[in-house]
This record gives structure tokens, C-alpha cells and sequence, in this order.
């Protein structure tokens, strides 16, 4: 694997350990991955594989009491660190929001019930971009325009429970992109959703990857979805990487029998599952 040009994430040699020493438990074991920008990389596997953890940890949100080893350097065009794991907590969080974001698969667990949308919104633009209120709802408004929610201006003044499910996962990417982040972390986006909306979510993160020349790292344990829209596509399981490819080279021409056994148990051939034909 090369590393980040521009912008992006490289992990080398990952590891994540829980519990008490005499009884650690290893969830990663040794991850090298890059997640370049301009690009999407899944990373795919079933659960217990390590993959949702792995996004975890990039974002410094692991665990309490777990230890991480290896590196996670990240370069975009405003900063560069050479280990994300060697920042204290106030560094990681100037960098959480700002350089890279997450979204989660269930948007009305990761959304404050309470608030309205335009705060949501506002609050980490306000923090990290040191905006007025004013500016800060201008930005909000073509956020919910850009990721398409209907009538934004409506929109913000509404809470979570009174959109639907597709809509509140649009509007969690809108807030994952409010800083202007480099990297966007995408954990099972859509997952909790019917088909029909999967699609255009699939389809906006696509459109978002293309025109933002973000590095999107997509974490799913669907392998049709990685093969309707990632560039590449990781494999995990048991915590370590057991393919790594071009999306095509890993669903047509599999190296691993783990990852043939993943693609044989999809409902319709890989072959369907192509970006024109799914999205």
C-alpha cells in the first residue's frame, strides 16, 4: 500500500487490547490501511472482525481503558501529524470534527433529540470555524441543500423526530461536514434503512467523495455495497486484514477463501452489484 499524497489517513501495524493485564483481549491486530483522499475505502467484515473499531480509534474514540499501538498519520492541505495516537485528548479533539468526521449508522442515536437542527449544525461550525451565528446558518442552509433535505430554511428549525430516517441520516452527513473536514468516516451508513433510500445515500456519499476530494472510509459488512461504491475494498477478520484490493480484483477475482465465502453468501451476483447498476 502507498501512503496519503495530499490528504488522508495511513495506519501501519494498528492494535487495539481490552481488559486487565493476565487477561487482554487483542480486537486489532497489526492494521495497515490507507485511506487516501479522492477516494472511497471499504472496509468490509463480519461482525467482531475489528472494522467498526478500527474507525473507532482513527477517530480516538475507543474503548475507555484500551490500549492502542501502532501509527495513524494524517495529512491534509492545513496540517500534517505524523501520529494520531501520540496526540494528548485537547489535540485529538481540535482534530475530531475539524480534520475527520464519523457518521453512524443509526442518525437518531447519534442526533441530540433536544436540539434543533441549526444547532446541531452551528455548534461545531461555530467552534472550529470561529464563525459569526449569522455566517454560521448561511453555511447551514447549503449544507442541508448540498446532501438534498427538502426546504432547508424549514429544516433547521425542526428536531430529529420529525424527519425520516433517509432524511436524518442526510442531515448527520451535513453535520459530519460541517467543520470541512478531510476525512469522513462512514460506519455502516446505511444499514438501518430501506433500499431505496440506501441508494441515494450510497449516491450522495459518492457525489460528496468526488466533488469535496474527501477520503471516505466506509465500514460495512455488506460486500454488495462495497461493490456498488468502493474504490478499493480491505477485508477483516479477527482483527486482522485478510484481503486488500482494487474492488474489482477483491469481489471478481478473490484471493482469500474467507473472502470468497463472503461474496458467494451475497443474494445476486457480484456482477450486478456494479455503481450503474445499483445506484
Amino acid at each position: 500500500m502507498s501512503g496519503p499524497t495530499t490528504q488522508g489517513l495511513e495506519l501501519r501495524g494498528l492494535t487495539l487490547e481490552l481488559g486487565a493485564k493476565g487477561n487482554l483481549k487483542q480486537i486489532l491486530r497489526g492494521i495497515d490501511l490507507d485511506i487516501p483522499g479522492g477516494s472511497i475505502t471499504g472496509l468490509a467484515g463480519e461482525s467482531g472482525s475489528g472494522k467498526t473499531m478500527t474507525g473507532l480509534a482513527i477517530c480516538g474514540l475507543q474503548p475507555a481503558g484500551s490500549r492502542l499501538g501502532g501509527t495513524i498519520s494524517y495529512t491534509s492541505p492545513r496540517t500534517t501529524t505524523p501520529n494520531l495516537l501520540a496526540l494528548r485528548p485537547r489535540g485529538m479533539n481540535a482534530l475530531r470534527g475539524r480534520e475527520i468526521a464519523m457518521i453512524f449508522q443509526d442518525p437518531t442515536a447519534s442526533l441530540h433529540p433536544m436540539m434543533t437542527i441549526e444547532a446541531q449544525l452551528t455548534d461545531g461550525m461555530r467552534h472550529h470555524l470561529k464563525v459569526s451565528r449569522s455566517e454560521a446558518r448561511e453555511r447551514a442552509l447549503a449544507l442541508l441543500e448540498r446532501v438534498r433535505v427538502p426546504d432547508p430554511a424549514t429544516a433547521l428549525r425542526k428536531y430529529p423526530h420529525q424527519f425520516s430516517g433517509g432524511q436524518l441520516q442526510r442531515i448527520a452527513i451535513a453535520i459530519a461536514l460541517a467543520a470541512e473536514p478531510s476525512v469522513l468516516i462512514a460506519d455502516e451508513p446505511t444499514t438501518a434503512l430501506d433500499v431505496t433510500v440506501q441508494a441515494g445515500i450510497l449516491r450522495l456519499l459518492r457525489e460528496l467523495c468526488d466533488t469535496l476530494d474527501l477520503a471516505i472510509l466506509l465500514v460495512t459488512h455488506d460486500l454488495g455495497v462495497m461493490s456498488a461504491l468502493a474504490d478499493t475494498v480491505t477485508v477483516m477478520r479477527y482483527g486482522e486484514v485478510v484481503e486488500h484490493g482494487s474492488r474489482y480484483q477483491v469481489i471478481r477475482e478473490p484471493r482469500s477463501a474467507y473472502t470468497k465465502a463472503l461474496i458467494d453468501a451475497l443474494p445476486h451476483p457480484p456482477e450486478e452489484n456494479t455503481m450503474e447498476g445499483t445506484l
